[in-house]
């Protein structure tokens, strides 16, 4: 949840700014002065600074160029001067973005959203290593790397009920009931001799896929991805 911190020594303008961030899941906090802006910085690291221009003890601009030396917080200049100077001095001295009084709240918290939106570092995504076992869905066929095999109706319906969960563990009621047609007409042991050789055939492809297949004794089978 972002820090916002407000320096602004108008209470009825501060405590609007506070009700509208807090209702959009902000944490706030308000002081009135410049100095009070630094000590709170310092001990609370906050994700972003609005910043009245008009202070009592200091400028927003001061207060402005104290933060950043201290930290590289995104500050909004808040202020009543609507010149053109102003808001050219507020940007260049590290300000991300200036609201002239009077404003629309809502104005401010959209502009809250983008400055810390800019300002966060893009996630990284993910880089996912291609699996080693993959299902062919509307081919019916499993492929091991490159390569297709040469399975059983049977082999390739207890192959894909496992790869589909992965590091789930089946049991052999649950493969029956996914890889046969009528399961009541078979047993357990029907089951482990179609893994076994399914293994076999995953191994003769690559040793490494004939393992990724594995016993949990006493509960049943689960299959654990290798990448390629």
């Amino acid at each position: 949840m972002p820090r916002i911190l407000i320096v602004e020594d108008e209470p009825a303008i501060a405590d609007t700014l506070v009700y509208a961030l807090e209702s959009e899941c902000y944490q706030v906090s308000h002081v009135l002065t410049g100095g009070e802006a630094l000590g709170s910085q310092k001990s609370s690291n906050f994700d972003l600074a609005i910043l009245d221009v008009g202070l009592p003890d200091m400028t927003g601009f001061e207060l402005c160029r104290q933060l950043r030396e201290q930290c590289a917080i995104p500050i909004l200049f808040l202020t009543a001067r609507g010149g053109e100077l102003d808001r050219v001095i507020g940007l260049e001295i590290g300000g991300d973005d200036y609201v002239t009084k009077p404003f629309s709240p809502r104005e401010v918290v959209a502009r809250v959203r983008a400055i810390l939106r800019r300002a966060s570092p893009a996630e990284a995504v993910p880089v996912q290593e291609p699996k080693l076992l993959r299902v062919d869905e509307n081919g019916k066929r499993i492929f091991c790397g490159e390569v297709r095999l040469d399975l059983t109706a049977h082999e390739y319906r207890l192959a894909k009920a496992l790869i589909e969960r992965p590091e789930r563990v089946l049991s052999r009621e649950q493969l029956l009931e996914q890889a046969w047609e009528d399961p009541l007409a078979v047993t357990d042991r029907t089951v482990d001799a179609h893994v076994k050789s399914l293994r076999a055939k995953l191994r003769a492809v690559n040793p490494e896929a004939g393992e990724s297949i594995q016993t949990r004794r006493g509960l049943g089978y689960a299959y654990i991805p290798v990448s390629q």
